[in-house]
């Protein structure tokens, strides 16, 4: 099986909650934890307040990733965010998936089909889903319904390696039941507590966690390792969230 490490983190467009923008900080997170995929949500491109950067070609030249891809979900009056998804892996295909609801704020998942394989004649792929959800539970039920039924989740094999990460907004882990029971998911962001019971890993306000807002959902020939956030001082301060790191193990046993 082939060790993968997944990053995902919600950098909340590099602007920290000192107000200050300052993209060398998530760089130097992002370093550190050297994830092989990473999965950023609220990523600015063209916006005044990021300095009119396109933050994740900004963030993939700067931590050595040489394959990204950038989604749009918001407009703004100059400029876009949205989520996106920095590699090490090729990616083979790569699409948006929306997921608004009614008049509520654009959101999107980005579905990103990466290749894990060098070799020629046995080639793996990995599906990965990054997606920034609603502020309500019916928005994100609704939403998660949105995901499951779209072209893309559909033609995925149950046995096919795929994660689905980002800021889930799901502080009651609402939403834990229909991937987990509904979809043959496991949660690798969930803990056993003593009492036998499923704890989510805070990780918002990155300063004083209380919200389990950022998860990594898994299914298929994959299995995980390890799981934790980071203990950085810088991300406390970077974003409003912290990120989370882990390692999973993907592919047929040997």
């Amino acid at each position: 099986m082939k060790p993968i490490k997944v990053v995902t983190y919600n950098i909340h467009r590099a602007i920290g909650i000192d107000r200050k923008f300052s993209p060398e900080r998530i760089i130097d997170i992002l370093k550190t934890l050297d994830g092989d995929v990473v999965l950023l949500q609220e990523v600015d491109n063209g916006v005044p307040r990021s300095n009119e950067l396109n933050l994740a070609e900004v963030l993939a030249e700067a931590c050595g990733y040489e394959h990204f891809a950038l989604s749009h979900n918001v407009t703004l009056k100059k400029g876009h965010y949205g989520n996106a998804t920095l590699s090490r892996f090729p990616i083979h295909k790569q699409s948006n998936i929306d997921l608004t609801i009614d008049n509520k704020k654009k959101r999107g998942c980005q579905h990103t089909t990466l290749r894990i394989s060098d070799s020629k004649t046995d080639i793996q792929f990995l599906e990965v889903f990054n997606l920034h959800m609603g502020l309500s539970a019916k928005e994100r039920q609704k939403q998660a319904g949105k995901l499951f039924k779209s072209k893309e989740f559909k033609r995925i094999d149950e046995h096919q390696p795929c994660i689905i990460g980002g800021d889930f907004n799901d502080w009651r882990s609402m939403l834990r039941a229909l991937f987990i029971i509904g979809k043959d998911f496991q949660c690798a962001t969930d803990r056993t507590s003593t009492r036998g019971s499923e704890i989510a890993m805070k990780t918002y306000p990155s300063f004083s966690p209380r919200g389990a807002l950022d998860r990594l959902y898994y299914r298929g020939k994959i299995k995980t390792k390890h799981v934790s956030s980071t203990k950085m001082r810088i991300a406390k301060v970077a974003s409003d969230h912290l990120p989370v790191v882990a390692t999973f193990l993907v592919g047929d046993e040997e």
